[in-house]
């Protein structure tokens, strides 16, 4: 007899079956069981704020857990960045014991179960246990429980779906144990059902397989997102967004990103991002093959590494960071780097990096490098030494440059007499080309010489 896939002992994948044992227990059968593991020794548990915290929630009684993400991270010896906590109780119940705890409680998102808890800086998101009545593919409308196995069973993939006691047992309702060992990222139950509630489901799979994932991805997970992928146009940019930036962010952003384009699960959404191999070689060069002080893996500069670049780009960056809903210094800055054109070659003379770092500053000149670098090494398929000495020499320069200011201004014009309008600021940006032509040498004197000189032959604008 086939047993139901929570109690598995050895990662399968979730078939037909596995979805009817899952409805099966939906339908009514017992849901707790045991703890079936520990977790290892965590400072996040023996914070004080934490302590505090758990304290206040289970003054009322009930017993409380780690949830998702942190209990994940910590059996797999992974950094714990967010700290979230379930609890049987309600939200305005959650409210009041935190408040009477002398905690700040912020109702993050009351609607859904959530408040956040606030002490000694440190922020933990406390959610009641919750059941998913509807969902249309965007949002879900829940009921709370008192069922930790049906708030285990709402949750996308099944290791995400472990919790821990405060005392760590570790609680796994779906093998979420075993597959996190193993590098398998599952849905639970039918991969298709679980992305018909949220399409973003799609996009999460794929980051959950860039970080956790190994070995060949689930088919079958493959299939259901493949099939639901035009759907994701209906999805909110913000929401894109943050999936994709968090994709880009991976080690293994480039293998995900051509499996995603093999798939054609951008086909719809993103048909832009297609420069597998720049986006690669960017990687490379953040990661291993620099090694520089002040380099560090970016996903905006990744992102406009798999997009468009140059002149004829620009339509086509605007409206990718619009669909995505991105702030305006962040679209900027994509569309900034995209223009690696305006960067001098490797091997072009120190007078005219100094001007090109002059115009865009040092962290852009970066990004344009760094873009223009891993174009070369994707076209080239090859390594030289003199291309490798040249760039670096250039990266260098640009991650020490300090600003030089123009030593000249509007009241030293009109000071000499030139009188406020067009014209005067028609000459001031003509003596700072002048000057950043020469390489900044020319002094204030000679700036203001040449700023009469060239006064002079402007007819006055009335």
């Amino acid at each position: 007899m086939k047993l139901p896939f929570w109690k598995k002992t050895s990662p399968t994948n979730v078939d037909d079956e596995d979805a009817a044992d899952l409805a099966r227990y939906r339908a009514g059968m017992p849901s707790e069981r045991p703890p079936v593991g520990q977790l290892p020794p965590q400072d996040w548990l023996q914070w004080p704020e934490t302590q505090a915290v758990i304290t206040a929630l289970q003054a009322s009684g009930q017993q409380v857990r780690f949830v998702g993400g942190c209990v994940r991270d910590a059996l797999c010896g992974r950094a714990v960045h967010d700290i979230d906590i379930a609890t049987p109780d309600g939200p305005e119940t959650v409210m009041g014991l935190l408040e009477r705890a002398g905690i700040r409680a912020i109702p993050t998102g009351i609607a859904h179960g959530t408040v956040t808890a606030v002490l000694g800086g440190r922020h933990f998101e406390i959610t009641t246990l919750r059941e998913d009545v509807a969902c249309d593919g965007r949002h879900a409308t829940v009921a709370w429980t008192r069922d930790w196995m049906m708030d285990a069973a709402r949750r996308d993939f099944t290791i995400n779906a472990l919790s821990a006691s405060p005392d760590g047992a570790v609680y796994d309702y779906f093998d979420g144990i075993p597959h996190l060992a193993h590098g398998r990222v599952r849905f639970i139950g039918r991969p298709d059902d679980r992305i018909a509630e949220d399409y973003l489901r799609i996009l999460r799979y794929f980051r959950f397989y860039a970080r956790y994932g190994a070995g060949a991805p689930n088919r079958a997970a493959l299939a259901a997102c493949r099939a639901a992928a035009p759907h994701m146009v209906e999805l909110s940019g913000e929401r894109v967004q943050g999936e994709i930036l968090k994709i880009l962010a991976t080690p293994l952003a480039a293998d995900v990103v051509a499996l995603m384009i093999g798939e054609k699960i951008l086909d719809a959404l993103l048909p832009e991002l297609r420069d597998v191999g720049r986006l690669r070689q960017v990687i490379f060069l953040e990661t291993r093959g620099l090694q520089l002080d002040g380099i560090r893996p970016d996903p905006l500069r990744r992102l406009a590494a798999a997009l468009p670049s140059g002149p004829a780009a620009v339509e086509t960056i605007e409206a990718v960071t619009r669909r995505l809903r991105m702030s305006r210094a962040d679209a900027a800055r994509v569309l900034a780097i995209s223009q690696v054109q305006a960067t001098p070659a490797f091997d072009a003379s120190p007078q005219e990096h100094w001007r090109a770092l002059r115009r865009s500053g040092g962290p852009l000149a970066v990004d344009r490098l760094l873009l223009a670098w891993a174009q070369w090494r994707a076209q080239e398929g090859r390594v030289s030494s003199r291309v490798t000495e040249g760039y670096r020499r250039c990266l260098e320069q640009a991650l020490s440059w300090q600003p030089v200011p123009f030593p000249l201004a509007g009241r030293d014009l009109l000071a000499l007499g030139i009188p406020a309008g067009p014209a005067l600021g028609a000459v001031l940006r003509e003596v700072e080309v002048w000057w950043e032509e020469r390489d900044g040498v020319p002094d204030g004197p000679a700036l203001q010489a040449e700023a009469l000189r060239r006064w002079q032959g402007i007819p006055a604008i009335m």
